[in-house]
């Protein structure tokens, strides 16, 4: 009972302490809060601001290690909808160079978005207006500059197949991984698109103390808080961007296409759609004047036609149809049929030139006999137990060249073209009151057979195969992306057998050699093709032609069409054998530099955009210039 009287002294000492400790702060505390006002002025006079960072794209170069595509700095004056203050709109759209309708508009953008986050409020600002709104930020609270990469294009080529870079829309930001925010940059068609997550990078956030005018003071807590960007991968395409730039420039003051594919990887050497348009138009300050004008444009520049343009394929569909005729068993290689000027059933005549008698597969290939072509496609469908069936047949196999169906190429907006089955003849004539010669014309390429550029060329490196394709792709290599590249390495079999390839590949090489492509042959090496002239209900007919070349150990397989341009050979068969000439050997030689000079000049369109010039490579910066790493070769 002693010792707890005792403790009882010490208990009232540890309580006066305590509560003079507490009494102590509180004194503190009131003359922090009430009396002393240093702390407030600081904390009215500070701010910190969380700034996006965003990562390098991915830089893009060719099968060649040539740099194509690389970023540029550009910038944007950012606004932070809750720090602006009243200010002197006038002279804010004075000095910015904006009316007032743009900046009503804008801030009300920006306020939807968040009141205490940035928004992008004029965007792509030179580096002269960048420097002249520095001077005057101080006067508007709320609103700072900040830099973002912009691309940039070493060849004014490719552009349909590089696609270009613009800011998210609602659908954009919609549909993502939440990646992104109002104002970001998205690939929006071609390789930008379709390699979007690859090329974007991971974004970066930095954290700045600012003043009370929003100049930047500090970094927060010396940088610890901050996270940095990591740019986005470079990506190495399968194309050769001085063919493309080549075959641009045979193309140019034409509509037309022009793809071309080495057989056997798929890889998509050039792909071009013309009219084309210099990359560099849609991207930097007058991206979106440019667009607008091209968009107007009645020759529609912006349009793939590579990718999706819809035609019928003419001739150059006879050597697919023989190559299914043989493996039916409805067609020999040996098989003759007489050409009385064309194919005569029933009073219809399906007209034809004048040539030899083809009496067998390689000659009415080499001599483009329609005739020949439409007693192929009846004896097709009639080796079936009834037409529709056989109908049904033709479809089903096509299929298998990727034609009627997407080829499963690694860019956008890829159309399927067009193989007609037994309900579409249903719909015409009836069910089941119709039979082949209703529809005869399918063995020479017209009729309801619609295809694009890339299919006709994907089905010349499936006959330079033996019967096999592997997918077009433009996508050579990405670091770290093994599984991606397998499964562009895929091969699709036709089940066609590849004895039957020799006639048909044998059949091509006479078409050039004694047949209508004729201008096609090259000095130092055999070019397999078939011209095609398509009909065009709406004016003057298609110029076709598909190849692959040399015979042996194909290198190269090529279609090109030229809208309006007539005979396959007068404009497709010259300027393929050209672009093939390019390829293997390197140059043209000098007896077919006219020929060269004449497709050049040749011009379809009354108004043509300009010719397109190579850029001067010392416009890109030195740092630059290097070549990307090619991967070992196993």
């Amino acid at each position: 009972m002693a010792v707890i009287e005792n403790l009882k002294p010490r208990s009232y000492v540890i309580q006066g302490v305590v509560a003079a400790v507490f009494i102590i702060y509180l004194i503190r505390l009131f003359y922090l809060q009430v009396i002393d006002d240093t702390y407030k002025q600081i904390a009215d006079d500070r701010g910190i601001r969380k700034e996006q960072v965003d990562p390098d794209r991915g830089q893009i170069f060719d099968r060649n290690g040539k740099l194509i595509v690389y970023n540029e700095p550009s910038y944007r004056l950012m606004v932070v909808p809750g720090q602006v203050k009243k200010i002197d709109t006038v002279r804010f759209c004075e000095i910015f160079g904006v009316d007032k309708a743009y900046f009503i508009k804008k801030m009300d953008e920006a306020k939807r978005f968040s009141r205490v986050r940035e928004s992008v409020f004029l965007s792509q600002i030179s580096a002269e207006d960048f420097g002249r709104m520095e001077e005057y930020l101080y006067e508007f609270e709320g609103f700072y500059t900040a830099i973002t990469p912009v691309r940039k294009y070493s060849y004014p080529a490719a552009g349909h197949l590089l696609g270009y870079i613009a800011e998210v829309d609602s659908a954009d930001i919609r549909k993502s991984d939440g990646y992104y925010r109002n104002a970001d940059m998205i690939g929006k068609t071609g390789v930008e698109k379709s390699y979007e997550k690859l090329l974007r990078g991971t974004k970066g956030f930095h954290n700045i103390v600012i003043d009370r005018f929003g100049r930047p003071v500090a970094p927060l807590n010396n940088g610890s808080e901050d996270i940095q960007p990591v740019a986005g991968k470079n990506l190495i395409l399968t194309i050769d961007i001085e063919l493309q730039h080549y075959a641009e420039q045979l193309l140019a003051g034409k509509r037309g296409a022009l793809v071309a594919i080495e057989p056997s990887t798929g890889e998509i050497l050039a792909l071009v759609s013309s009219p084309s348009y210099d990359p560099n138009m849609l991207s930097g300050t007058n991206r979106n004047k440019n667009f607008a004008s091209l968009a107007l444009n009645k020759e529609n520049p912006l349009n793939n036609r590579a990718l999706s343009g819809y035609y019928p394929p003419g001739s150059t569909f006879k050597p697919v149809m023989a190559a299914l005729g043989l493996q039916r068993g409805s067609l020999t290689p040996t098989t003759g049929y007489s050409c009385p000027g064309g194919y005569v059933m029933s009073g219809h005549t399906v007209d034809c030139h004048n040539h030899p008698y083809a009496s067998n597969v390689e000659l009415g290939i080499g001599h483009s006999c329609n005739a020949y072509f439409c007693y192929s496609f009846r004896y097709f469908i009639e080796d079936h137990n009834t037409p529709a069936e056989g109908m049904q047949d033709f479809k089903d196999q096509l299929a298998k060249w990727g034609i009627g169906t997407k080829t499963g190429v690694d860019l956008p907006n890829e159309r399927n073209g067009n193989v007609p089955g037994p309900a579409d003849y249903d719909k015409i004539y009836g069910k089941n009151r119709w039979k082949a010669s209703n529809a005869v014309t399918l063995g020479i390429g017209q009729d309801r057979l619609i295809v694009t550029p890339l299919q006709s060329a994907n089905s010349m490196a499936t006959i330079a195969n033996g019967g096999w394709f592997i997918s077009p792709h433009v996508l050579k290599y990405a670091d770290g992306e093994d599984s991606l590249m397998q499964a562009l390495q895929t091969k699709h079999f036709t089940g066609i057998a590849d004895s039957i390839f020799k006639y048909i590949r044998h059949g091509m090489a006479g078409a050039v050699n004694f047949g209508t492509a004729k201008v096609a042959q090259v000095d130092s090496f055999q070019v397999c093709g078939k011209t095609g002239t398509a009909e065009n209900p709406h004016g003057r007919s298609h110029s076709w032609f598909s190849c692959f070349a040399p015979e042996e150990n194909p290198k190269i397989a090529i279609a090109i069409i030229v809208e309006n341009g007539g005979w396959g050979a007068t404009y497709a068969a010259p300027i393929a054998s050209l672009v093939a000439e390019k390829y293997i050997n390197g140059f043209i030689a000098e007896r077919r530099k006219p020929l060269e000079e004449r497709m050049m000049n040749a011009s379809l369109i009354e108004h043509p955009l300009p010719p397109l010039q190579p850029k001067n490579q010392g416009d890109k910066p030195q740092q630059i210039q290097e070549t990307a790493m090619l991967p070992k070769q196993e």
